[in-house]
């Protein structure tokens, strides 16, 4: 489906981290020869990965307390917030509420989740966008990561045994959208539902509560099928969306692709008529990470940029579901603010450990 939002556009964006990064060599007990073919495949050197108490919201509150500061942007006038996440910190409430009171907006804020991957940031821009276009909000804030590496990474005493769950990292974003006479933002979207068992987990949820063999917080990937997936359905929208656009990649700065798999990004570019020079990758220092990794690509090559120039990026995002959309962007360099490493958390009160404390105060 195709869509054009009108009088809105993109002024900011924010990514956060922690201050934990790992190479793939000192997380794996993978051989040397595994290793090698793993990083030629997916292009994935390291990542970060979230401390036992963070979770994707606390990245993307650290995003947006930077995004809205050094914007010098009124909390009061931010109409809608949008979380979107495959990892909320509760099965109830919405996290997008206790990110609301977190940040300090107006109670006059809509605020909620999503439940979206790969595809998540071109979905919640289309979400936030055309909730603005029919609001009186001035600002919106779409909040889009996820923290699929903690579960290996720290819950594990023995180094991780598979190249797989090498693959992801953590991370949470913050874009901040503006209603904006004149400009416009055009959107592609597809759902492939049918595909819906390519990338799922299965187990620990209410349709399947108990596993077979006692593990239930995993997820599972048919490799072929994602990969034949991405590499056809992706490059046949992007092409659809330049030709609606009437814009071919020589009108674009660059091409923005979800960081799923360097082989995966590098067939897509060529079947769209991108240089690789063109295609922007962070992977090699993030991993894959989910809805969060358009925005965090634009942060790790123009975050540090204080050029004022616009800059034209066509972003497509595509995964589980399966779904994939893409996103035409125009957004200024001096407005992509630089990473942000944080280790703080919030403390709910339902914590073990913050109960401890509470009880010692």
């Amino acid at each position: 489906m195709y869509s054009n939002i009108d009088n809105v556009k993109v002024i900011g964006i924010a990514a956060a981290v922690s201050e934990k990064w790992d190479s793939v060599m000192e997380v794996t007990n993978e051989s040397q020869e595994v290793l090698k073919r793993f990083v030629k495949k997916t292009g994935v050197e390291g990542r970060y990965s979230a401390s036992l108490k963070q979770t994707t919201s606390d990245f993307c509150c650290a995003a947006a307390e930077r995004l809205l500061t050094e914007k010098n942007i009124n909390r009061e006038d931010i109409g809608v917030l949008v979380f979107v996440t495959q990892m909320p910190d509760y099965r109830i409430p919405a996290t997008a509420c206790v990110l609301q009171m977190r940040l300090g907006l107006s109670n006059n804020c809509i605020a909620f989740d999503v439940n979206l991957g790969c595809s998540g940031f071109v979905y919640g821009l289309n979400i936030l966008s055309s909730l603005m276009s029919t609001s009186s909000a001035r600002y919106g804030l779409l909040l889009a990561g996820d923290t699929s590496a903690r579960e290996f990474s720290n819950k594990q005493k023995e180094k991780i045994g598979h190249t797989s769950e090498l693959l992801f990292g953590d991370s949470g974003t913050a874009t901040l959208l503006e209603r904006s006479e004149g400009d416009s933002l055009s959107f592609m979207s597809n759902t492939k539902g049918s595909g819906f068992r390519a990338i799922i987990a299965p187990y620990g949820w209410y349709r399947n509560p108990e596993s077979p063999d006692g593990r239930i917080h995993y997820s599972v990937m048919d490799d072929i099928e994602v990969f034949n997936f991405a590499t056809n359905e992706a490059p046949e929208q992007i092409s659809s969306y330049m030709d609606k656009k009437g814009t071919t990649s020589a009108d674009y700065d660059c091409l923005v692709l979800h960081q799923a798999n360097l082989m995966i990004m590098k067939r897509i570019a060529k079947k769209t008529g991108f240089s690789e020079d063109k295609m922007l990758v962070s992977m090699n220092k993030f991993a894959n990470t989910s809805s969060s990794s358009i925005p965090l690509t634009l942060v790790y090559t123009y975050g540090d940029s204080e050029e004022n120039k616009s800059i034209n990026a066509l972003c497509c995002g595509f995964g589980v579901g399966l779904s994939w959309a893409t996103v035409g962007l125009s957004v200024n360099k001096k407005d992509i603010l630089p990473l942000v490493h944080t280790s703080e958390y919030f403390k709910d009160g339902y914590n073990l450990d913050d109960l401890e404390e509470n009880n010692n105060d």
